[in-house]
């Protein structure tokens, strides 16, 4: 089989920042034999030459989506959701009192599961947020999988994975084969597409930022791009959580982790003002 794998490296890096070791173009092929047969195209390197080409702007979309690894589950890793509940949470609603608003970002979602998970979680603190207004922005580069995490509805198999039986009653309901999440939840959540490459500082500040388990499949370059918007994008004294095996060699200075937990770090809480803790005129995250 064809593949020209310098091509689809230069490609995949300037699309999504996704490093692609020659190594592992088994993984490649595997993942883009489907999109090479749904086009009618006769090798993966015809389906690489259309989509360097720049005319084919939804093929180069679904070679994007196939190369994307889009496992999650429920509170997955549990520590960092019992930190947000014990830790996180409370300490920024120490620091914000004075405007009583929290703005969360699950960025690199996937499906849904680690904001709802999030979403559960503040319904559960709702007695100590009464009087609050909690933002909670979920996003993910794909838009099918935006599509799923909208809908709510998870398999068994899906809701088996690290969602605690009492969960599981309280906030679903079985509709058909598929559990679904109580709209009451599901309408915590603001889902968008979102490229973390793109310019992210229109999203304004936000006091928790989730990234998990995504920095590792960027290259170095990428990765430090996308750490330096993250930091940016993190209020004074605000949270960032990566993934349990992720580490941060070129971490900001502002950033520091928190003693018990390598994977979350704290942003220097200064004295300046929030003029960035709002989103930008016009979106749904200051309508609500």
């Amino acid at each position: 089989m064809n593949m020209n794998v310098k091509a689809l490296q230069r490609f995949l890096s300037q699309q999504a920042g996704l490093a692609f070791p020659p190594e592992k173009a088994w993984l490649a092929e595997s993942r883009l034999q489907p999109v090479v047969e749904r086009h009618g195209l006769p090798t993966i390197d015809a389906l690489i030459g259309q989509i360097v080409s720049g005319f084919e702007p939804q093929l180069a979309a679904e070679t994007v989506e196939a190369m994307l690894t889009h496992e999650t589950f429920f509170f997955r890793d549990r520590l960092p959701f019992e930190q947000f509940r014990t830790t996180m949470l409370p300490d920024i609603m120490r620091l914000r009192d004075s405007v009583r608003r929290i703005r969360i970002w699950s960025a690199a979602c996937s499906t849904g599961q680690e904001p709802y998970s999030l979403a559960m979680q503040l319904d559960e603190e709702a007695r100590k947020l009464n009087g609050w207004r909690v933002d909670l922005l979920a996003s993910d580069i794909s838009a099918s999988v935006i599509d799923v995490a909208r809908r709510g509805q998870f398999s068994q198999f899906e809701v088996q994975r690290g969602l605690p039986i009492n969960h599981l009653l309280r906030y679903f309901h079985r509709v058909g084969e598929y559990w679904e999440i109580a709209e009451h939840i599901r309408a915590r959540v603001e889902f968008r597409q979102i490229n973390l490459m793109s310019n992210i500082s229109r999203l304004g500040q936000f006091d928790i930022i989730f990234c998990r388990n995504v920095l590792i499949y960027f290259d170095d370059k990428t990765r430090a791009s996308a750490l330096a918007q993250l930091a940016s994008a993190l209020a004074p004294g605000g949270y960032l959580v990566l993934g349990a095996s992720e580490s941060l060699p070129d971490c900001p200075d502002d950033l520091k982790p928190l003693s018990f937990q390598h994977s979350i770090f704290r942003k220097a809480e200064t004295g300046a003002p929030l003029e960035r803790h709002w989103a930008q005129p016009g979106s749904r995250l200051n309508k609500r």
